[in-house]
């Protein structure tokens, strides 16, 4: 069975964990030489469990992983051309990196708005933008796949800092889209849903919360990191040529449940 992203480079923000993790090791799977960033030795544990499944048999891939905080613009351009120096070439890139810690309105504390805004929205467009200039150097186009999520579409009231992130994130997208597209660059959002990671673990261990959300899913039940790397491989392959300023809803179903 041919792999649908062989020979191909792909870096990706975020990825020590979650759906970033979950996505390097399909894209591996797939064929693909993967480069990913990480927020630093917090992480190193993380990243040792993740190399060693890609440069395992059966992926037998090969893991390049750079540490830095994504809100510095210089992380993203580290990132960019330590992958280049690697493997050649720069032919995918996934913008996955964010946080969210749920508060209060009222209450939100200006440090906890200001790093949300910096790492989801201000990081991912500095990511993008690094990501970007090297396919436009290298002239042969390239897919930009931005995490955004379904919260860019609807409003939670524990979100506040976090929803305009990612509503941002998809604008980004369609801008981007636009903007570079005249360099075969197609840029694409992907809106998770409900999604089991660490960033709503503490959340959906409430039996009665997680009861409620799989309730409201046609699908019946919250998603897993592995539901959104598919959708990644498809966008971030030739499948997808003709798609961009695109946004793939993976949510079970849950947006369109309003009864």
């Amino acid at each position: 069975m041919s792999k649908l992203l062989e020979g191909k480079t792909i870096a990706i923000t975020g990825a020590a964990t979650g759906i970033g993790r979950a996505t390097a090791i399909e894209m591996a799977r797939q064929g693909a030489n993967i480069s990913i960033g990480y927020l630093g030795p917090t992480q190193d544990s993380s990243v040792a469990s993740l190399r060693q499944e890609i440069e395992s048999a059966p992926i037998s891939g090969h893991l390049l992983a750079i540490p830095g905080d994504i809100s510095d613009a210089e992380t993203s351009k580290k990132l960019i051309r330590c992958t280049v120096e690697e493997f050649g070439r720069l032919d995918a890139f996934v913008s996955n990196a964010g946080v969210c810690q749920f508060h209060d309105f009222l209450t939100m504390p200006k440090e906890l708005y200001d790093r949300t805004v910096a790492v989801n929205l201000n990081g991912a467009f500095y990511a993008v933008q690094a990501a970007a200039n090297q396919m436009v150097l290298q002239g042969t186009g390239g897919s930009i796949i931005a995490i955004s999520s379904i919260s860019a579409l609807v409003g939670g009231a524990g979100q506040t800092h976090y929803t305009p992130t990612k509503a941002g994130v998809l604008s980004l997208m369609q801008s981007c889209a636009a903007a570079l597209g005249k360099h075969g660059i197609r840029c694409n959002a992907i809106l998770p849903g409900t999604i089991e990671t660490a960033l709503n673990e503490e959340d959906l261990a409430d039996k009665g919360k997680r009861e409620y959300m799989e309730g409201r899913i046609p699908l019946g039940r919250t998603g897993v990191p592995e539901d959104i790397a598919g959708p990644a491989v498809f966008l971030a392959s030739d499948l997808s040529r003709y798609m961009t300023g695109a946004q793939l809803l993976v949510d079970g179903g849950l947006f369109v449940n309003l009864q």
